[in-house]
């Protein structure tokens, strides 16, 4: 990997999540109340603002405009349509913003509110629906079917699966404390789940909603990908400053150290390397799959938290908690 150039501005980048079809979306929080939009050569397209009038997608309680806090982002398969979770949102019929320590009943008691989710239209980069889901969601994610998106609500400890169709939850399972990321296996029947409060996956068939297994891996599971056929996934620890691999068929594991806090990761579409920011190292390890073996560490600046593989142009992307994208050649 090499840097090829950084992108600064007003942003506080918590992810980025390239589309695969020319665009990449940086998700900026309640610091921005915002998501940038990028083309593949890190020119910017437009700033998107969290703000919506709730009541023009027939949401009452909320009257006048109403802000989220954008936290992650999940493109659809035909890439018409991107996902942005909020961590919190912000007006009239809100409660105060949410936490990340937090109970059900704790959140609950405090008055945290609901969150929601926006879907944008990418042709016109506007905000054209949004789904209800729990209380402070955190990651996202879309079936390769395209029927169901998964968002894991860190405060209401559920996995929240809504079908795309009719826009209706179908289930709100129960995870236990503090889930959060997602990765769905290529025929859409199964997810994996990092329970970021304990030291396994949870395994949830996506037609009953229900959890089918758990994988001890370490702990503070945070982000999963999985393999292209697969095979395999893979979750950061944050607690264990570790990424392991899980052979979905046999269980067997291996695992790599990479640095201090590991967070989001992204994989190669071919599958052969990882690519993982370490948030106290400051840092960017990119992974051999085959072996687990560290290829490359790479500083990055203060507090790396996101990261996305752009396939159009094979670059790694890496947001920078503290203001910053940097874009990566890896070829």
């Amino acid at each position: 990997m090499t840097l090829d150039h950084s992108i600064g501005g007003a942003i506080s980048p918590k992810s980025v999540v390239a589309s695969g079809r020319g665009l990449v979306f940086a998700q900026n929080m309640m610091y921005r109340h915002s998501v940038t939009v990028y083309s593949s050569d890190g020119a910017l397209v437009k700033t998107l603002s969290d703000s919506v009038r709730l009541s023009d997608f027939g949401v009452s309680g909320h009257p006048g405009v109403s802000k989220g806090a954008p936290v992650e982002a999940a493109f659809a398969p035909d890439g018409k349509h991107a996902y942005v979770s909020n961590y919190s949102m912000y007006g009239s019929g809100f409660g105060p913003e949410g936490s990340d320590t937090c109970t059900p009943s704790s959140a609950q008691a405090a008055g945290v509110s609901p969150s929601y989710v926006y879907r944008i239209n990418v042709a016109t980069l506007t905000i054209d629906k949004v789904y209800k889901v729990g209380m402070v969601p955190k990651y996202v994610a879309v079936t390769p079917d395209a029927k169901r998106l998964l968002v894991t609500d860190w405060c209401s400890w559920d996995l929240r699966i809504i079908d795309l169709a009719s826009g209706r939850t179908t289930a709100s399972t129960t995870m236990g404390a503090y889930p959060r990321g997602i990765a769905v296996t290529p025929d859409s029947k199964r997810a994996y789940v990092a329970v970021m409060g304990s030291s396994h996956l949870a395994v949830v068939d996506l037609g009953s909603g229900r959890i089918v297994r758990t994988i001890e891996v370490g702990s503070a599971p945070r982000h999963v990908v999985i393999s292209p056929d697969g095979t395999k996934v893979y979750t950061t620890l944050n607690g264990g400053n570790q990424i392991v691999k899980v052979d979905t068929v046999t269980g067997a594991t291996a695992r790599v150290s990479t640095g201090v806090q590991p967070r989001s990761m992204a994989i190669a579409p071919d599958g052969r390397s990882l690519y993982v920011v370490n948030y106290q190292s400051n840092t960017v390890t990119k992974v051999r799959t085959r072996d687990m073996k560290v290829l490359q560490t790479v500083a990055t600046g203060v507090h790396p938290i996101g990261i996305s593989f752009d396939p159009s142009t094979n670059d790694v992307w890496v947001a920078v908690y503290t203001g910053a994208i940097l874009v990566f050649k890896d070829r």
